[in-house]
């Protein structure tokens, strides 16, 4: 009889094809062929900004909960880095110039939801944009630098200063994955919210080209 397969496996197996998509929606599948504007990378910072401020708002809720604060890390911290961003971005007063798109309203009041009731909903949440950011993140970081002359000023969020190895780190959160305490049942619930999650960023895209093209027009 084979071995089962890791949970952190079957996640990432399972919502591959989600990640996928959402990868190569139009907007951002512009944005890395070099075909998207400055405008459009400081839109999609901007819709960062009000993610991750929800997703760190209830990461400091959910520090107390015995199995979420496993996989919370001030080393994955990106508000303060997001900010910066924008300041050089958009200006001092980019708080007053930004705003969420209907997307990302969903998506902040589904990660305000469970990180205020549920764990293991949190913690897919968590994993699907920091182990995104860890990954791919890095290129996109790249990217974005030579396409519009970054130095760290405006891609600060892409950079981890203080993970040395992001795939030692990346290593040591799946191992916590499969060693969360969860039930078949509550495994299954999780896979459903990272591919809740993936389903938000494909509708985010979707929307900033939208806001695009009424500006356009």
């Amino acid at each position: 009889m084979s071995d089962p397969i890791p949970f952190s496996t079957a996640l990432r197996e399972r919502s591959s094809r989600s990640h996928s998509s959402s990868e190569h929606a139009g907007f951002m599948a512009d944005l890395m062929k070099g075909e998207g504007t400055r405008e459009d990378y400081v839109a999609l910072v901007v819709q960062h900004w009000f993610i991750y401020e929800a997703l760190e708002r209830t990461a400091g809720q959910m520090r107390n909960d015995p199995v979420a604060k496993v996989f919370i890390s001030d080393k994955l911290t990106r508000l303060p880095a997001l900010e910066a961003d924008l300041e050089f971005l958009v200006g001092p007063d980019w708080r007053e110039r930004i705003e969420p798109l209907p997307t990302t309203r969903r998506y902040v009041d589904r990660i305000n939801e469970v990180g205020a009731t549920w764990a293991g909903g949190f913690v897919a949440h968590h994993y699907t944009r920091y182990l995104g950011d860890l990954s791919g993140g890095q290129f996109i970081g790249r990217l974005m630098a030579r396409r519009f002359g970054f130095e760290t000023n405006g891609i600060g969020f892409y950079l981890f200063q203080d993970i040395a190895d992001p795939k030692a780190f990346k290593d040591v959160y799946r191992e916590q994955l499969d060693a969360a305490p969860w039930d078949a049942a509550e495994q299954e619930r999780v896979i459903d919210e990272v591919l809740l999650a993936y389903r938000f960023n494909t509708e985010l895209f979707e929307d900033l080209a939208t806001a695009k093209a009424a500006q356009v027009a």
